[in-house]
């Protein structure tokens, strides 16, 4: 089950650059940066309450983030959930007809566990969950 809206991931150009502009919006510093090389993604996250803003940068031509970019332009990439359990969700998501990104979770940023839905599915939103380790 999803226990609530974790993040919103933006896709970016230049992480420094944006996070420079998001700085001066929120008036505060990134809470933490890091760099997921499975994903071939340099990131920064805002902390605002219960709700995090994490700008995405791609590190390799060949990232998901690159491709979105040069597709689409910067922008909303997609939104986080937390859940409880990330395997039973999937298995649950996929029996009531989501389409799975990956069947399996794999390890994203800020210690958790993600597995994407396909936007087909989702109208038109990339959808994110994510479970703590």
């Amino acid at each position: 089950m999803m226990k609530k809206l974790l993040h919103v991931g933006i896709a970016v150009k230049e992480l420094h650059r944006s996070a420079e502009t998001f700085e001066k919006l929120f008036g505060q510093p990134a809470s933490h940066t890091e760099t997921v090389t499975d994903q071939k993604v340099k990131i920064a996250f805002f902390h605002l309450g219960n709700v995090s803003i994490e700008l995405t940068e791609a590190i390799s031509p060949e990232s998901a983030i690159a491709k979105f970019v040069e597709k689409r332009g910067e922008g909303i990439h997609h939104l986080s959930f937390e859940v409880e359990d990330i395997d039973e969700e999937l298995r649950r998501l996929k029996k009531a007809g989501f389409l799975p990104v990956d069947e399996t979770p794999r390890q994203g940023a800020d210690g958790y566990r993600v597995a994407f839905l396909h936007p087909k599915s989702t109208n038109g939103v990339l959808i994110e969950l994510s479970q703590k380790r």
